[in-house]
């Protein structure tokens, strides 16, 4: 789960997957954790990934059908209908996870040799969540229209491109060139896989206390990747854009008062107020992914009857957990960390996501597919849980409710699931280039 920092609230990307495993119920010492965290790293042979071959090569037969001559039959085969790669070759089932890493993390501009190790874990989860191969690619480019070109390149290669770990304002004009430029799937998953699940687990918490998203009132602190990327898919669920106010670290985002980058834009209001507390005050949702303890007792005092409360700074939250529920009964909480309920987590969403659009040959991942997924999550959660997800988190009980509004990351359902609402969503929108549906 990316770590969040002050210099993120509006600047950065925020990501709530976890590529390695996430905080454990009882923590151990940093320097434990670090010496642990780099073994497993290093050892028995550096990172986390390899290549595997799919087909046998151990006779002169086999070799000269994996290479040549046998290989200028596909190769022939593609050039009569480029199609026919997807028949012949791994693209069909073949990520990128690409970055520049300019927001890895909570650690910042770490540049992007040293964001390997979070691209190879991203890549770990596609294959471990949904049977996708991945390769990470770290790019070195000296302004935007470098990377998109770099990676408009080499895109032949792959059937989608999942961007990862790089800074706001940057990261909107990327995704939304290359997805001009190409005719895969593109999506910042900093942005949307953030977005989608916390509307899967607001739908279901409005749901619980009794309200509804085109009339609550709702406060996100964070004007990055994943704070704008969330407003605008709750604009486009209902949510009237009169009733967000957006903060980052000067205040509330107003119109006409300061230069604002385009992507802010939208969502600059013309209330009077300025500070956070006040915008917080009878607010219904507070929505936080930005930085540590910056939702005091008083402003959680100050929110409107049965509030909801979305902390998702990791891994230390707005506010205390154990302090909120002491402070209001009536609350329904959700944070980054697995060891509270209701754990915002980008992995009940990317890794489905990206099956379904393979699964279709989906020319892009458009505002229906992201919807669909929006859903599925939060219909998920309704379900019964089964016996192997209780023992998979030593629960006795899990069933929907305020301490239960997303499904857990280790339930087996969520593939099948999520990935048939979002490629049923992809062919009735027109994207899908198949339908098997």
């Amino acid at each position: 789960m990316h770590l969040l920092n002050q210099q993120e609230l509006t600047s950065s990307s925020t990501d709530l997957e976890t590529p390695s495993g996430d905080v454990a119920k009882e923590q151990k010492p940093a320097q434990d954790l670090t010496a642990t965290a780099l073994a497993y790293h290093g050892e028995p042979r550096p990172g986390k990934l390899e290549i595997s071959i799919t087909k046998p090569c151990a006779t002169q037969q086999q070799l000269s059908l994996a290479y040549s001559p046998g290989v200028a039959a596909p190769v022939g085969a593609i050039v009569s209908d480029p199609e026919a790669v997807y028949r012949y070759t791994a693209k069909g089932n073949l990520v990128a996870v690409v970055t520049d890493g300019s927001a890895v993390l909570g650690l910042g501009n770490t540049g992007p040799l040293a964001s390997k190790p979070v691209m190879e874990g991203k890549a770990v989860l596609f294959k471990s969540f949904a049977g996708l191969d991945a390769i990470d690619i770290e790019v070195e480019a000296e302004s935007p229209e470098a990377f998109v070109d770099t990676v408009a390149r080499i895109a032949p290669t792959f059937g989608a491109i999942n961007l990862e770990d790089i800074a706001a304002p940057h990261c909107f004009k990327i995704e939304q060139a290359l997805i001009e430029r190409l005719d895969i799937p593109v999506l910042h998953d900093d942005q949307h896989g953030t977005a989608i699940t916390i509307a899967a687990a607001l739908q279901n918490a409005l749901e619980l206390q009794g309200k509804v998203l085109p009339e609550v009132r709702i406060a996100c602190v964070g004007a990055g990747a994943a704070g704008i990327a969330t407003l605008r898919l709750l604009t486009a669920l209902g949510a009237p854009k009169e009733n967000i106010l957006l903060i980052d670290r000067q205040g509330v985002i107003r119109e006409e008062e300061r230069l604002l980058h385009p992507y802010c834009r939208p969502f600059a209001s013309s209330t009077m107020k300025r500070t956070l507390a006040e915008a917080v005050k009878e607010a219904d949702v507070f929505i936080g992914v930005a930085a540590p303890d910056l939702l005091t007792v008083e402003m959680l005092k100050s929110m409107a009857p049965r509030p909801i409360v979305f902390a998702l700074s990791n891994p230390d939250p707005e506010i205390d957990p154990t302090l909120a529920h002491r402070v209001r009964s009536d609350l329904i909480l959700a944070t980054g960390r697995t060891d509270y309920p209701n754990q915002v987590n980008n992995v009940l969403v990317f890794p489905f996501l990206f099956r379904a659009a393979l699964d279709v040959r989906a020319s892009c991942i458009n505002d229906p597919m992201k919807i669909a997924a929006v859903q599925a999550l939060a219909e998920l959660a309704k379900e019964p849980v089964p016996e192997q997800v209780l023992e998979a988190y030593s629960e006795s009980h899990l069933g929907f409710g305020p301490a239960y509004i997303l499904p857990k990351p280790l339930d087996p359902r969520l593939r099948e699931f999520v990935t048939a609402a979002v490629a049923q969503a992809a062919v009735k929108s027109g994207v899908a280039r198949i339908n098997h549906l």
